[in-house]
């Protein structure tokens, strides 16, 4: 497995307008992804600061899911309705995912 760990700034409202515009990926998600989760998470000290993870079954998948030409419509469509409320761009950091606890 791989994920990635976007950290970004939002301005006030915006993520709620975050929180929509992850439930529209599922619009335009491919079933043939590779993408097994996406969690969106609030900085709780830091409303302003949010974290989203995404989880693949590979980096791979991933890297082929960012060029998609099924996706591209969707995904700028995404990144119009976020640009009013992002603060600055999204710092990315990239994981390999070394075990995982399922209860």
């Amino acid at each position: 497995m791989w994920a990635q760990l976007s950290s970004v700034r939002v301005t006030d409202g915006g993520a709620e307008v975050v929180g929509r515009a992850m439930e529209h990926l599922r619009t335009f998600e491919q079933p043939d992804s590779g993408l097994l989760r996406t969690i969106v998470m609030q900085d709780q000290k830091d409303p302003l600061h949010l974290f989203v993870l995404v989880v693949f079954e590979s980096e791979e998948k991933a890297r082929a899911r960012e060029v998609d030409p099924r996706r591209q419509e969707g995904v700028q469509a995404l990144r119009d309705s976020l640009a009013g409320v992002l603060d600055a761009a999204p710092e990315y950091t990239d994981l390999d995912v070394l075990a995982e606890l399922v209860p």
